[in-house]
């Protein structure tokens, strides 16, 4: 709880602006399954023997997309490849492209507070020095919570049951 409050006076003091919220780029990872079927609950009377279903297999083919967004939409988007997860270059490079599509998307905007976690590609030297480098503010990261961690409420559960008994090839 004393976390909470001590992130909370700081943005307090943090100068503001009429736009300051506007200024928040959060972003984070899903892995996101080519094959997206479930299966559902089946009403069996009495004396009757369930239906066999197959085992889930937990080696499905999978990749894992990171994105990044602020409160006016998506900014910048990346899929990476089968098997392939973040790591400090791969977060680095991702938040150089961030920057481009930000100017682009946002060129009235110059100040960036970017939220995400604390994984540690997220706070790795590679990752504090690129943030040193554009110039950026990072926002204390409370200990997880789903009102706190905004892309996996707001962006990949809906993202998920649009998803839900879709199929991709590629």
């Amino acid at each position: 709880m004393q976390a909470r409050v001590m992130a909370c006076q700081s943005l307090l003091l943090t100068p503001q602006r009429k736009e300051f919220l506007a200024d928040f780029v959060t972003g984070d990872e899903s892995w996101d399954l080519y094959n997206n079927d479930t299966h559902r609950a089946v009403w069996i009377p009495r004396g009757e023997e369930p239906p066999v279903q197959p085992k889930a297999n937990f080696h499905e083919k999978k990749c894992l997309l990171s994105c990044f967004w602020d409160a006016k939409g998506m900014l910048y988007y990346e899929l990476l490849p089968q098997g392939r997860t973040v790591n400090a270059i791969t977060y680095s490079n991702q938040l150089a492209s961030l920057a481009l599509a930000f100017r682009e998307k946002r060129p009235r905007r110059s100040a960036v507070h970017l939220l995400h976690d604390n994984a540690r590609p997220h706070v790795a030297k590679a990752t504090r020095e690129k943030l040193q480098e554009l110039n950026w503010n990072t926002v204390p990261h409370l200990p997880y919570s789903s009102d706190i961690a905004p892309s996996d409420y707001h962006l990949f559960q809906p993202l998920k049951l649009f998803l839900k008994e879709k199929r991709f090839v590629k």
